[in-house]
Order: C-alpha cells, then sequence, then structure tokens
C-alpha cells in the first residue's frame, strides 16, 4: 500500500496480497488474467499503452530498454520490489508464416530485457507463455510430452524456441515455470484457423470442403477458463515447483479435422455429414501462394479485399498432430482441462448465429457484404440465410427433373457418334468426352448445395455450341445435335431457379423495379423481343454456317448476284470472301453461337435480375450492342469491300439492330445499381456476381405477393413487349426512311463509285443510330444523325454526282439534321438517369 510523504516522496506500506505483474495485460488474454487474480493479488500490467481498466498497465515497450526500465521503476514505486510472479504473455504474431524483424525484437530479446531488468526485484517466480507448437507433431494415437523434440514449422513457434532459450539464460535466480500453451479459445474467442473454419463452412464457401493433409489429425486447444486456472495455479504453487517447470497446458484429446467439421456442419446447417475431400498438401500450398498473388489485382473479389487466410505453410501442415500428454501439469499444480471443444461448440455457433456480422468483425474476418447489407436493413443475418436455403432447397426440389434431363441428354451424347455416322475423330471423341462429363456433373448438381457443378455443366453446353466450328465438321446431323444439346444443356442448367449464384440477401429481399423507375426492364415482356429477334438471327446464322462448313451445296438469294466470272449468288461470295475467311472459324457459326448465347442469357434470371445478377445483364448487353455495331459494319463494308449484297446478312442485322433499344433499359438498370451499392459502401465485385438489395422508394412500396406479368389481357402483354421503355417518335421513323432510301441510291439514281458507297455508308450508320436512340434512355444519341445529315451535304462536292444525286444527297441531309432535333416524347422514368433522355 501506498502513501506519500510530506516531501511528495512514495513510501511502501505493507501490503497483504502478494502483487503479480502480467506483461501484454491490455489483450484479452491479460486482461481475463488479471480479473481471475484481482481477488487474490495486487496485479499490474504492463503493454505498448498505458491505461486502468480495473488495475493499473504501465506503458513498456518490450524493444527499448529505457521503456522497460522506467517501466518497471513505475511498477516499483507502486508495489515496491517483491513480486510474487511475473506472467510475460507478450509476443508479437502474424499470420503470414513469415520471419519479421518484431520475432526477433519482442519475442527473443524483449524477453531478454524484461528478465534483465527484472533482476533489481525480488521475483519469486518467472512464467513464460509458450506454445506447444515449439514440438515436432506426432501421429493420430500418439501424444506429446515435454521431452518431444523441439520442430517449428514456422516462424512464430521458431521465435518461441529461441525465447525459452533466453529464459533459461538470463533467469539468473528467478524461478521460472514455462507453459507450452495450446491454441486458446472461449465462447466469444476463436483462434484464427477455427474462426476461419467455422466461417468456410457457415457460408458454404467451397474452401470449406477441402483440406490438405489427413483430415483424421487435429490439434488440442484451450479454453480460457482453463488457461487462466492453469496460470493461477502455477502461482499458487510456485513455492512448491522446481527452480525449472515447464509444462504442456491443453485438451489432451484434440478433435479430428473430419469430425471437427462434421459437428460444426450439423450445428450450422442441420447436415449430419459435412463432405470434405482430403487436397495433395502441396498442391493445396501452391494453391494458397497462387491465390495470395491474384488477391491484388481483385482485391474485393478475395476475402473481401482482405489478404486470403490459408497460407502456403498452413496448408503443409495439413498433417501435424497435435496430442498432448498432460500428466507433468496433473502432478506439479493438479491441472487438467474442464473444459472440452466438442462441448463447447454448441454455444460458439449460437454466438455465432445470435449476431454473424459481429461475429465475423470480432474474428477479424470481413463478413459477407450480403451480411452488413442485412444489418443495415433491420434483418436478421442468419435468419436471412435460413429462409434462403430453405427457398432454395425447395425450388431446387421442383426443378431437379432438370438435372436428370442433362445426365440424360449426356446419354445422348455418348450414343449419338454412330447414330449419325460420325466418321471424324475429334468429333467422335468430343461427344463421348462431353457427354460424359456431363453425366457426372449433371448428377452432382441434383444436390441442391452443389452449385458448382451446375455452373460446369453450363460450361459443358457452352463447349459444345462451338465444338462442331472448331473441328469444322461436315457433319450437318453433328452440327444439329451439339448446337441443339448444347442449347438445352445450358438452359436446363442454369436457366431454372434457384438463380445460381445469387446472395441470401439478393435473393430473398430487395425491390423488383428500379428506384426511380417506372417499370422493371428485367421483366419477361422486356426479354421477349430480344428472344425473338436471336431466333431470327440465329436461324439465319446456322444456314450460312452450314454452307461455310460444306454442309450445304447451295445458299438461297433472291436478289444479289455475284461477280460475272463467280458462279456464286451474292451471298456465297459474301460468305466466302476473303473478310468472313478471315475468322479460324466459321463466321456464320460463330454469330449462330452468339445469338444462342443472347437466348440462353435472356432466360436466364428472374424478374429482378437487374440486382440479382448485374453480371449476367452486362453480358447480355455487351453480346448484344457491340456485336449489333459489328454486325452491320460487316453489312457497311458488303458492297464497298467485296462488290455485292447478302440478303440473309440484311436480315440478321436488321434483328441484332433492332434488339439494340430493348436491351439498353435493363444494362443501364443494373450500372446504375452496382454503382449505388458502391457508394453505398458495398464491394462493387461482390454485388456485380453475386448481387445484393436495393432502396425501396418510400413513396411507392413494393407489393408483398408481386402478379404473373402474363396474368393479363393479351393486349396490354403485347403493348409491354413492344413498347416499354422503347419507341420511335415520328420524325426519327422519317429519318429511318430517309436511311434506307439512301441504302438503294444506287439503283434509284444508278450512283455509283465513291459517291454511292458514301450514301450506302452513311444511310446504314443512320439507322444504327437510330436504333440506339429507339430506346428512351438513349434517346440524345440521335444527336449523331445531324453530322452523318451534314456529311451527306458535303458528299456530292467530294465525289463525282448526278445532278439527281446531287439534289438528293442535299436534300436527305438538311432533312436529317432538322428531324433529328426533336426528342419525342419520354413515357418512362429511369432513376437519376436524365442526360440521354433530354
Amino acid at each position: 500500500m501506498l502513501a506519500t510523504t510530506q516531501a511528495g516522496a512514495w513510501e511502501v506500506r505493507p501490503e497483504s496480497k502478494p502483487v503479480v505483474l502480467i506483461t501484454g495485460a491490455a489483450g484479452n488474454l491479460g486482461r481475463l488474467l488479471a480479473g481471475a487474480l484481482s481477488a487474490d493479488y495486487r496485479v499490474a500490467g504492463l503493454d505498448l499503452a498505458s491505461s486502468d481498466g480495473g488495475f493499473p498497465v504501465f506503458q513498456a515497450d518490450l524493444t527499448n530498454d529505457a521503456a522497460v526500465e522506467l517501466a518497471l521503476l513505475r511498477v516499483r514505486e507502486r508495489f515496491g520490489p517483491r513480486i510474487a510472479s511475473v506472467v510475460h504473455l507478450a509476443a508479437y504474431f502474424d499470420q503470414t508464416g513469415e520471419e519479421h524483424p518484431l520475432y526477433g525484437a519482442v519475442n527473443v530479446e524483449g524477453t531478454r530485457r524484461l528478465l534483465r531488468a527484472l533482476q533489481a526485484f525480488d521475483v519469486e517466480q518467472f512464467v513464460y507463455a509458450s506454445t506447444m507448437l515449439v514440438h515436432a507433431p506426432c501421429r493420430p494415437g500418439e501424444r506429446i510430452d515435454e521431452n518431444q523434440r523441439f520442430d517449428p514449422a514456422y516462424a512464430y513457434p521458431a521465435s518461441k524456441v529461441l525465447a525459452e532459450r533466453v529464459v533459461e539464460e538470463e533467469a539468473g535466480r528467478i524461478p521460472f515455470a514455462i507453459l507450452r500453451l495450446a491454441g486458446v479459445y472461449d465462447e466469444e474467442r476463436l483462434i484464427p484457423t477455427l474462426a476461419h473454419q467455422i466461417a468456410r463452412i457457415h457460408a458454404r464457401d467451397l474452401q470449406g470442403h477441402v483440406y490438405a493433409g489427413s483430415p483424421l489429425t487435429g490439434q488440442s486447444l484451450l479454453h480460457m477458463g482453463d488457461m487462466v486456472d492453469a496460470v493461477r495455479r502455477t502461482i499458487e504453487r510456485r513455492s512448491l515447483l522446481p527452480k525449472r517447470a515447464t509444462m504442456l497446458i491443453g485438451e489432451p484429446d484434440p478433435v479430428s479435422y473430419d469430425a471437427l467439421q462434421d459437428e460444426i456442419g450439423y450445428l450450422l446447417h442441420g447436415a449430419e455429414d459435412w463432405p470434405t475431400m482430403r487436397v495433395p498438401k502441396r498442391v493445396a500450398a501452391v494453391g494458397a501462394w497462387g491465390l495470395a498473388k491474384l488477391e491484388p489485382l481483385i482485391p474485393d473479389a478475395i476475402d473481401g479485399g482482405e489478404e486470403p487466410f490459408v497460407r502456403p505453410y498452413m496448408a503443409l501442415m495439413g498433417d501435424h498432430h497435435y496430442a498432448l500428454d498432460i500428466g507433468r501439469a496433473r502432478s506439479l499444480i493438479g491441472w487438467e482441462p474442464k473444459h472440452a471443444l466438442k462441448r463447447e461448440l454448441p454455444a460458439i455457433v449460437a454466438s455465432l448465429k445470435r449476431d454473424p456480422v459481429a461475429w465475423y468483425r470480432r474474428h477479424g474476418i470481413a463478413p459477407p457484404d450480403w451480411m452488413v447489407s442485412a444489418g443495415e436493413a433491420g434483418l436478421n443475418a442468419e435468419e436471412l440465410r435460413a429462409t434462403h436455403e430453405a427457398t432454395r432447397r425447395a425450388e431446387h426440389g421442383r426443378y431437379r427433373w432438370a438435372h436428370f434431363a442433362n445426365m440424360a441428354l449426356g446419354t445422348w451424347l455418348v450414343t449419338s457418334p454412330p447414330l449419325l455416322g460420325l466418321t471424324e475423330p475429334e468429333m467422335i471423341w468430343s461427344d463421348l468426352l462431353a457427354g460424359g462429363i456431363l453425366i457426372f456433373l449433371a448428377f452432382a448438381a441434383l444436390s441442391w448445395r452443389a452449385t458448382w457443378a451446375r455452373w460446369g455443366a453450363g460450361l459443358v453446353g457452352f463447349y459444345l455450341l462451338f465444338a462442331p466450328l472448331i473441328f469444322w465438321t461436315t457433319n450437318a446431323a453433328a452440327y444439329l445435335n451439339d448446337t441443339l444439346v448444347g442449347a438445352l444443356v445450358m438452359s436446363f442448367a442454369l436457366a431454372l431457379p434457384p438463380e445460381p449464384g445469387v446472395s441470401p440477401l439478393a435473393a430473398t429481399a430487395g425491390p423488383d423495379v428500379p428506384p426511380g423507375w417506372t417499370y422493371n426492364p428485367s421483366a419477361w415482356t422486356q426479354r421477349l423481343p430480344i428472344i425473338a429477334l436471336a431466333l431470327v438471327g440465329l436461324y439465319v446464322s446456322r444456314y450460312l454456317a452450314g454452307y461455310q462448313l460444306e454442309q450445304l451445296p447451295h445458299v438461297w438469294e433472291p436478289f444479289f448476284a455475284g461477280s460475272a466470272a463467280d458462279p456464286q449468288n451474292g451471298t456465297e461470295e459474301i460468305i466466302t470472301s476473303a473478310v468472313a475467311e478471315a475468322w479460324p472459324i466459321s463466321d456464320g457459326g460463330l454469330g449462330g453461337v452468339t445469338y444462342i448465347l443472347e437466348i440462353v442469357t435472356g432466360i436466364i434470371g428472374l424478374k429482378a435480375r437487374w440486382r440479382t445478377m448485374p453480371w449476367l445483364v452486362v453480358l447480355f448487353g455487351l453480346l448484344i450492342v457491340p456485336l449489333s455495331v459489328t454486325s452491320i459494319t460487316f453489312v457497311i463494308i458488303q458492297p464497298v469491300v467485296i462488290g455485292t449484297w447478302s440478303t440473309l446478312a440484311l436480315v440478321g442485322a436488321a434483328a441484332m439492330l433492332l434488339q439494340i433499344p430493348f436491351a439498353v433499359d435493363e444494362l443501364l438498370a443494373s450500372l446504375q445499381f452496382v454503382r449505388r451499392r458502391a457508394r453505398a459502401g458495398r464491394s462493387w465485385v461482390r454485388v456485380f456476381f453475386l448481387g445484393d438489395t436495393d432502396e425501396v422508394e418510400p413513396s411507392r412500396p413494393q407489393r408483398a405477393a408481386p402478379t404473373d406479368e402474363f396474368d393479363r389481357p393479351p393486349g396490354a402483354v403485347f403493348k409491354d413487349v413492344v413498347g416499354g421503355g422503347v419507341g420511335l417518335p415520328w420524325n426519327m421513323a422519317l429519318c429511318g426512311l430517309i436511311a434506307i432510301w439512301l441504302v438503294f441510291t444506287r439503283l434509284a439514281f444508278g450512283t455509283t463509285g465513291d459517291m454511292a458507297n458514301a450514301d450506302h455508308v452513311i444511310g446504314l450508320l443512320v439507322l444504327t443510330v437510330l436504333s440506339i436512340a429507339a430506346a428512351e434512355p438513349t434517346r440524345a444519341v440521335r444527336f449523331l444523325v445531324m453530322p452523318l445529315g451534314l456529311a451527306l451535304l458535303a458528299t456530292p462536292f467530294l465525289y463525282e454526282a448526278s445532278a439527281a444525286a446531287t439534289v438528293n444527297s442535299v436534300v436527305c441531309g438538311l432533312a436529317l439534321v432538322v428531324l433529328a432535333r426533336r426528342r419525342g416524347p419520354i413515357r418512362q422514368r429511369y432513376g437519376g438517369w436524365s442526360l440521354l433522355t433530354r
């Protein structure tokens, strides 16, 4: 007890309670230990920052001699020179497994510095908190005792080995006890490896199903209450212990990794068995290294922007087993654990379920964005996850027939080669392998959990679309077979509920109509025009590809002949031209694949897919808008470069152009949504690929039970199909007629040469601009018609033109400039998007 003299100096008065000094006292373990000892001891602490959380903690930097001496001077002034026990918990640790200067500076030299400074005190005992990981691991069925050889697997336990040697060298007259502790945990705080293991299973992460090494191995753990009890007993028996005592402290019987997986899976998801696949350690280590290298490239997509937790050294420790012989602790301090991890797991999982976001953050794990968003929306994340899983199970059960159908299609592929008369070895092996893989993946997809198998089956279908083109098959039946089967496989695997890869929050909560919009751009009535037009393009492209693959002897062409020296008609000449043959595969077949992908991506996803599957909507838009421009470019160069036309190519280009206005609004809604969520603090990468909820306008609450959009009179449905967000005002319609007229001036006025080419190019460019401007959100694009009209005013004076062609060009150019000024009515609202609707 302390009092001040008249001179202001401290004097020490006798105190019945002995003094215990704890280093690292501000940490969880230090505070817990201090609380447990405070009834019987006067507790003081050393840490990097001073505090007074019920006991005094003096600031001390163990890497600095003067700081340690000053801190101990203050301890002496406050408590006197006699210390019953110094419990040294302070240490540096990180998850990298690599060497760090602080391992030496804090763990080794810091321990040396502390012991040397303590020589000036009357210290009855020095307790050093080491780790069981200093020892070489044992095999399942064996136990480690204190005589097991040292073999630390990474930097942290290696520093503890060196620190133990420092304790032996520098303790001098101070008796010491080295406690080699197992990983410490309680119901609220876990060691990182266990916390991440539980988080992976909670999130149904694919990594939660794999383990590097034998899943029969396990590592002893130590409940915080048992750790505190062991330290307390060590302090109490300080006068009875040997001058140099070493004890292993931990639960003697670890739970194997496999049993732990099953128990966590059962507690979290009600599953009696959580399948765990063994991965070779070196393969896992390479994978962990690759993820660490990939993370800086796509930081938001891996572990929420944090570095991946699993490191190569962890994977290489997959076979390490730590079961402890605690006989020495029993005999020296009468200690054995009162807790066991398996008995504590229900309380640990209950803590997670009560508040998942807080649990994740408490353990330094970035919670999934959907959990954070759910909390901000006032929803219980765990209840949301359970509801989502129940819904997915039910939907998967209703549509499980689709995976049986894909298994049947796999058998169809395997038996196709002889039935189709295939003689090309590449195509035969292609169908056999694709069919076998599809059967396996479709079988795996029968489980509602195996979303990966659905994606895999979809990739098989995607491959089948390209196989006849890659191997350039001349067998028309094989081409038709693979194309049809590929499209069906992709549709059965990915287009039916439940939506694959969508976050629980996105699938469960959120509006159907984007905030500030007057209609849903992802409604089926919005997608049907695109799908119908894609079918037209598909039939044209597959027909042209049949000729390119030498499956058809000729192609129908009603209007355009080829060159006089060539027996081919216009279409045949174009699709066998140098431009078409510049592609490594049939460009007609590639167009057919693109149209199939448009159809499939058009039917995937439910009516809120603008926010549940933004990546798909963007892919859908990229398939349509850029490829439409590419298609019209090919039509533009036909008469200019090749010298003729193709009726079917014109039909295909028209079908592609007409899709653009119907696709723009959904693409805009998804991009607005991703930007909105990123501004709200969500990871845009995760929102883009997994979806999210969204704001609901207070003035326009969402319906609790949305009605079927087709449960209306046919006229109302048709009106939505052809007019939702799309319109062509009379002035733009006139611009379109002028553009078509320009394309045929070579026929109307006999225009030839550069003047005819200029009219042709400008006319088709005007049609392209009008196609984009027909969508209300991009109506302002119509202004691009004006410079094209001005170009028409100049072309008669740049190229040779007849009087009639000159007058036509000038009149058409002036008309385009004047007509493009009028915007026309905008019937819908598009949130904050206003610039391009003016």
